[in-house]
């Protein structure tokens, strides 16, 4: 026996071996549950969405969506527990990983809808733009966190993470994916602004922008001209082209106040209402729930933003304050773009509502935001 196991007590030992479970257990319980269970009431409405644009058959839909969120569920758990010191190691990898990924889809891409998007990985159609974003993010956020913002004032500080943002911008736009790539650059934009970024150097280079409208429609593709025209003037193909916003305003019409019922939606049940699954989910909710159903869903969706918001706010350090703000700024564009879709204020662009819209590159890719968000509050005390 050692002069070791004299002088520490059998139960102090016991509890040295098991520090690091303690430790483990201390973060679990610091973890958002509110969060979480916001998230996971989103969650249960795209369910309950999916359940009826499956005509009322849970594995048309809805089974494996909440199947795919159960994965996210315990993905994004095991991502809140990752410290900021592995994720900012991680950021570099996972970042050129994204970059990869975009590549591959332009030499090897599903085509779907004039678009090529998804990539095939073991049978699973994977859309790697949605999956930039957060890698995006992650990339931003250590590379601000890593200059200070006492330098944001130079601009040449700023060119690598420029570059940073204009690569997957650029390629996304080949795809071409004009709704994923604006996002994609605003997304970049928010945390140029929230890492310190001047003033002057941001109207500097906004001040183009409102005349490169003529430059920009002169090289957007046929079908993306067509969404804007369609757009203007639905009406004037009303079987064609302007087809998807029209049911999609005849349908929130005829939801009314209180809705046509659960599952008893005319134009979704009968089929009228164009990919009531994916981008016109919330059309579909609002013809059978009513108007009040959807102000409870949009309710829904700006708690779980401000949450975020408040999250990366609360957060003491500066890369977990511009990963929580990036993720959230990701969240709110999801909604802002895809509500703003289906109620005909905006051309159609194929951005499917967060945890709702059927899809898995959508949900996981988000649930792994989430984690990055959760990391950030069960992180928050942490210094810089």
């Amino acid at each position: 026996m050692s002069l070791k196991d004299f002088t520490v007590p059998r139960t102090a030992r016991r509890l040295l071996r098991a520090e690091p479970n303690l430790r483990m257990f201390s973060r679990l319980w610091q973890i958002n549950w509110f969060f979480v269970l916001l998230v996971c009431c989103l969650a249960g409405v795209g369910y309950i969405a999916l359940y009826s644009a499956g005509g009322g058959r849970a594995e048309a839909f809805a089974q494996p969506q909440i199947i795919r969120f159960g994965f996210g569920l315990l993905m994004m758990l095991g991502v809140a527990l990752a410290s900021p010191r592995v994720l900012r190691m991680l950021s570099i990898p996972i970042y050129g990983l994204s970059i990869l990924l975009l590549a591959l889809v332009l030499k090897m891409g599903h085509v779907g809808k004039g678009a090529e998007r998804w990539i095939n990985l073991g049978g699973f159609q994977f859309q790697p733009s949605e999956f930039s974003k957060i890698a995006l993010v992650l990339m931003l956020s250590t590379w601000f966190y890593r200059i200070g913002r006492e330098r944001m004032g130079n601009p040449l500080r700023l060119i690598i993470p420029a570059i940073l943002t204009a690569i997957p911008v650029v390629l996304v736009l080949k795809e071409p994916n004009l709704g994923t790539a604006t996002i994609v650059g605003v997304i970049g934009a928010s945390l140029f602004f929230a890492a310190g970024m001047r003033w002057w150097l941001i109207i500097l280079l906004a001040a183009p922008i409102p005349f490169l409208g003529p430059f920009l429609y002169s090289h957007l593709h046929d079908y993306q001209k067509a969404r804007i025209d369609t757009f203007l003037h639905p009406e004037h193909d009303p079987l064609g082209a302007g087809y998807n916003i029209l049911q999609s305003r005849i349908a929130l019409g005829a939801g009314g106040r209180w809705g046509q019922g659960y599952m008893h939606g005319t134009q979704g049940q009968l089929s009228f209402l164009p990919e009531k699954q994916t981008d016109f989910i919330f059309t579909m909710i609002g013809e059978e729930w009513g108007y009040a159903g959807g102000v409870l869903v949009i309710g829904l969706l700006f708690l779980i933003t401000m949450s975020g918001m408040l999250i990366a706010l609360r957060c003491r350090n500066r890369f977990g304050r511009l990963v929580g703000l990036g993720i959230s700024m990701d969240f709110f564009l999801y909604c802002v773009v895809n509500l703003s879709m289906v109620m005909g204020v905006i051309p159609v662009g194929g951005v499917p509502l967060p945890l709702i819209s059927y899809g898995g590159s959508a949900m996981l890719t988000m649930m792994f935001g989430f984690g990055l968000l959760l990391s950030s509050w069960v992180h928050r005390d942490d210094p810089d």
